[in-house]
């Protein structure tokens, strides 16, 4: 990808979800979580997370890897609990902070600052695959068992063939055995499962309020390359989707 930025993940989750923000507190209150939620938040994942894991008001709900924080306040909005969301860019933290008033830790989520069991449940959503290869992928999975005492909600997109066309930098896909691999040496038995073929599409009104956000955007920052890079980066998940050589499933697990 010729995106002239060293870095296109740090575009991505940095420079690009300022950027975001921006345009969402421009646009309205209404347009906070759908571009909050721009990649892994789509609301039937979410919505099948919410319905497996159950989770009663005021439940602490850690959100490791959380972005700018739109599934939290999803979360939050419909079923009461009270997010804890941990985020290693700090550019996405200030603006989580800026869009929901969320309480929010700047943490990567392989070394989480949080005592044993300080979580009644928890959620990482798309997360895994940017970690830098199996054993950061372990060692975010037991940190997740570590600090949750309940439910664990995962959403994770999976190599179907041993050959990636094109995939974005910095991902690292496990495979459906290798995800279930790791989930055993990890300790976290999984209770119910999705794919991808059992979402279906979002709402109308979410799909034009993403879109919007998105033309916003590229009309503000259209010519730069941390823009470019971070869209090269979407659209070639996007692709490796259309193309059946990744996929995405949403599980429930739970500590053994």
């Amino acid at each position: 990808m010729n995106s002239d930025v060293s870095d296109p993940m740090e575009a991505e989750f940095g420079t690009v979800a300022g950027w975001t923000a921006q345009v969402a507190l421009d646009l309205g209150p209404e347009y906070y979580v759908p571009a909050a939620c721009r990649g892994s938040g789509q609301p039937a994942a979410l919505d099948w997370l919410l319905g497996a894991l159950r989770p009663g008001p005021d439940a602490t709900m850690l959100d490791a890897g959380a972005g700018l924080g739109g599934p939290a306040a999803y979360a939050a909005g419909k079923t009461g609990v009270r997010p804890v969301l941990a985020e290693p860019e700090p550019a996405a933290c200030r603006a989580a902070a800026a869009l929901f008033g969320l309480p929010v830790i700047q943490a990567d989520a392989t070394g989480l600052p949080f005592a044993d069991g300080a979580a009644e449940l928890a959620w990482c959503l798309g997360v895994l695959c940017t970690a830098p290869g199996p054993d950061a992928q372990l060692a975010m999975l037991r940190e997740l068992r570590r600090v949750v005492r309940g439910p664990v909600g995962l959403l994770v997109y999976l190599a179907e063939t041993g050959h990636l066309d094109d995939p974005p930098e910095g991902n690292h896909f496990p495979t459906t055995a290798g995800l279930h691999e790791l989930l055993g040496q990890a300790g976290l038995d999984v209770e119910a499962v999705a794919g991808a073929r059992d979402m279906p599409d979002p709402p109308a009104p979410w799909t034009e309020r993403t879109a919007a956000v998105e033309r916003e955007l590229q009309r503000r920052f259209g010519s730069t390359p941390q823009l470019r890079a971070a869209t090269g980066q979407s659209d070639r998940i996007g692709r490796l989707l259309g193309a059946g050589q990744l996929t995405f499933q949403v599980l429930k697990l739970r500590g053994k």
